[in-house]
């Protein structure tokens, strides 16, 4: 049976690097910091807020695992490439077999394609058959530009010692042809597995941009 993806409010935007975890609702009050590549080997922005329940959760909580976060956009047409093909969540249940934590992020605004509500979100999941850990919505753009996503689907994975190994497209096929690609994510999760540095650290991200607040 596919376990239910959780459901969580961020209410504090972004913390310190070092220091969140389901179906999340992403706001803060603070200004959305500028767009910018994040460097590789370095610690990436940290979130953090509450689930349902009324807990805390905080990116911090998944230190000593690797962390995949994918940026979504239901209406993307790249985005439906990789769920209607299922690779999206063949890559998904792959991470999770690793005991890698995904966080599948939407930076969509509200008025904007791609912007969803709980229920939308918690459809969307329910439909496509997520494998994920956790989808956790930014309406304000908060964290989305705080890691500098640009694109639907934009990837990035972190190690265990919550270091940035990896960031940009899912695979080296911008034009869909997920036949015959090489899926930059599953790539890294091998490697670092292996022991070995992640071959391919960065990549172009493809796809539709990312719908922010203006």
């Amino acid at each position: 049976m596919r376990k239910s993806i959780k459901i969580a409010l961020v209410t504090a935007g972004l913390v310190a690097a070092g220091s969140a975890g389901s179906y999340v609702l992403l706001h803060s009050s603070e200004a959305a910091p500028a767009l910018a590549a994040l460097p590789i080997g370095k610690a990436p922005p940290s979130f953090r807020g509450n689930y349902a329940d009324g807990r805390v959760f905080s990116l911090a909580d998944f230190r000593g695992k690797t962390v995949v976060l994918e940026w979504n956009n239901p209406g993307c047409p790249s985005v439906k490439a990789h769920y209607e093909s299922d690779n999206m969540q063949k890559t998904q249940a792959a991470a999770a077999a690793d005991g890698a934590v995904w966080l599948t992020v939407n930076s969509g605004a509200e008025g904007k394609q791609g912007h969803m509500t709980r229920a939308e979100a918690n459809a969307f999941a329910a439909k496509q058959q997520s494998r994920g850990t956790a989808y956790l919505l930014d309406p304000n753009g908060v964290v989305g530009r705080a890691y500098g996503a640009t694109a639907t689907p934009h990837m990035y994975v972190i190690d265990a010692a919550g270091k940035l190994v990896y960031r940009g497209g899912i695979d080296d096929k911008p034009s869909g042809e997920i036949e015959g690609a090489r899926n930059h994510v599953l790539a890294a999760l091998s490697e670092m597995k292996a022991g070995k540095s992640v071959s391919v650290p960065t990549s172009r991200p493809y796809g539709c941009n990312v719908k922010y607040k203006a």
